[in-house]
């Protein structure tokens, strides 16, 4: 199964956890993931020609996972010190 290579993966700065930071394909943006590939995560990560990671949701119209791509969870769902939320008004 692919993994990360170590020079991608930094510790959370909440909890101190390994993190990747990956671009989303849908617009580009820097998601934060887990380091440790998963069996129920909901991303599908994968690193591109430039050396950048990718990531993009597995979704029910493309569950399955393509060639070099390695299955993980957004680190915003176990992060075990979240940043403080708002309550709403």
């Amino acid at each position: 199964m692919p993994q990360p290579s170590s020079h991608h993966i930094t510790p959370c700065r909440r909890c101190r956890a390994s993190i990747c930071w990956a671009l989303t394909t849908a617009n580009g943006r820097r998601q934060p993931v887990d380091a440790a590939p998963t069996a129920d995560g909901n991303l599908a990560v994968t690193r591109g020609a430039d050396d950048v990671l990718y990531v993009r949701v597995i979704t029910q119209a493309r569950p399955e996972l393509r060639p070099g791509e390695w299955q993980a969870m957004p680190h915003h769902a176990t992060c075990t010190n979240p940043p403080w939320q708002r309550r709403p008004r």
